[in-house]
């Protein structure tokens, strides 16, 4: 058979297969094709802690009782701990460096990894395993993100993402909107949001009329990189694009100061901060009352702020959005693992795939996002009203606020991941540093400057203005120079 017609071939055993199981399933007999003579174990690594490894090893165990049993296929699964440890020895295995555990079949990975992986040949497209209407069932954007290439070959199926919200200290923004007329559609655009950082940092500072200048951070952010990545592609300007497979760094000068006079310019003025490991941190401190966290981060989210050991307040949440750029296109991130599978014998790859096809659908996996704090891969999981129906969860509480607007951006917005390359990881690095670590530096200056008796305005003026700016980014973009043409 020619290549097409095999894949055709591969899809429509695929589907018959998968009708046997189900019908097998319904009636509680063996399937025909029954292999549990012959048992084929398939080694899954992941980088599961906590009640994210509770929950996936029982359900695992779950799968081995029922489909596994009947299909002659047992699932063994292994923590590698951490994202970056599992990446580390998945590409140790597939290398056979010396000391390195036998490769497993399934692995957790985001598209970086993968595709340091596919280069080398070692992924198999599960695109075989699935007809189009199975994969039609997923968010068009996770399935997006996992084909690599213009052939249209599936390398990573998503099985949990995640997105991002924006938090807002509601205790404390009624008191400061009230004073300044403000409500949370000021907080739509990245724009708005800039500018009521600036009306809070003035209504703060004028809390203590004794004391100049002390004025208090309104927002921050836990991934800066999120906001580069996606901001730019929002802006109609992603800083990777691909020619034959070859990654071409996209360096637009209007996008990157829009990007810079939303995020350096505030952070450098004193509107936004990062003090903590975590913006959350920063709110139970009181050093700011809003952040853009991923909804896995919203359930830490405190319940009290603590100003000093003998001030503190309760405090109430409100979710919203993510804001977006004036004049542009619903933006949202989506990240979160997914599995890729290596390549091996024809009976392995199949039985891998039955386990993602069993692990993701609606209600089981709608259960292992939520115990888990990610979101279903499926169209039809995100759906509100079925998630609150499969858990206990009280539909008020922060959790399924945070998930309800996340449905919401999901289901309406463009779901955007960036080109995975080579060097993906060390870009994101320096888009994550480079902006921050200078925005506190100048921010750091210009404060020193102030509390020696300058005129703020003038001082922040100075490390703000064109001339900074064009300095600026004439070094950020021979950063990015660096580390995708150099080698």
């Amino acid at each position: 058979m020619r290549g097409e017609e095999m894949k055709n071939y591969k899809k429509i055993l695929s589907a018959c297969l998968s009708v046997i199981l189900v019908l097998s399933s319904c009636n509680g007999k063996k399937s025909t094709d029954d292999n549990s003579d012959k048992p084929v174990t398939v080694t899954l690594w992941h980088y599961y802690n906590g009640v994210q490894l509770t929950t996936f090893d029982r359900y695992v165990k779950e799968f081995n009782e029922t489909v596994g049993a009947r299909e002659g296929i047992e699932v063994k699964a292994v923590s590698k701990d951490s994202v970056s440890s599992l990446a580390e020895s998945v590409i140790s295995a597939v290398n056979d460096e010396p000391g390195a555990d036998n490769p497993p079949d399934i692995f957790a990975t985001y598209a970086e990894t993968a595709y340091i992986l596919d280069q080398k040949g070692a992924l198999t497209d599960l695109s075989q395993y699935f007809t189009d209407e199975e994969l039609s069932k997923y968010v068009d954007g996770y399935i997006e993100e996992g084909m690599f290439g213009n052939d249209g070959s599936l390398k990573i199926f998503p099985t949990a993402k995640s997105t991002e919200i924006m938090m807002l200290n509601a205790t404390e923004w009624e008191k400061f909107s009230k004073e300044y007329k403000q409500s949370v559609d000021s907080l739509k655009t990245w724009e708005g949001l800039c500018e009521v950082a600036q009306m809070y940092y003035i209504y703060t500072d004028e809390l203590t009329p004794d004391i100049e200048n002390d004025g208090k951070a309104f927002f921050g952010r836990d991934s800066v990189a999120n906001y580069m990545i996606v901001g730019a592609a929002q802006l109609g300007n992603e800083f990777i694009k691909t020619d034959s497979g070859k990654a071409i760094l996209n360096i637009d000068k209007g996008t990157v100061r829009r990007l810079w006079d939303c995020y350096y310019v505030p952070y450098v003025s004193g509107y936004f901060t990062a003090k903590g490991r975590y913006r959350s941190d920063d709110i139970k401190t009181g050093e700011i009352v809003s952040m853009v966290c991923s909804t896995t981060g919203a359930v830490y989210f405190p319940d009290k702020v603590t100003i000093n050991d003998d001030y503190t307040y309760s405090v109430e949440n409100i979710v919203l959005p993510v804001p977006d750029f004036e004049g542009t296109s619903s933006y949202l991130v989506q990240q979160g693992a997914g599995m890729s599978v290596l390549k091996s014998d024809e009976r392995t790859q199949y039985a891998s795939a039955v386990f993602l096809k069993w692990f993701t659908e609606e209600e089981r996996n709608i259960k292992f996002s939520l115990d888990s704090g990610y979101m279903p891969v499926k169209k039809s999981a995100n759906n509100f009203e079925k998630i609150i129906g499969a858990c206990s969860e009280d539909k008020e509480s922060t959790l399924m606020r945070s998930v309800n607007t996340a449905i919401e951006g999901i289901n309406s917005a463009v779901l955007y991941s960036s080109v995975p390359f080579e060097k993906s990881t060390e870009l994101r690095n320096c888009l994550e540093d480079y902006i921050q670590k200078t925005a506190e530096q100048a921010y750091e200056k210009a404060k020193n400057e102030i509390d020696s008796g300058a005129e703020r305005n003038e001082v922040i003026k100075k490390y703000t203005d064109n001339t900074a700016f064009d300095e600026w980014f004439d070094l950020f973009k021979e950063e990015l120079d660096k580390i995708v043409y150099e080698k």
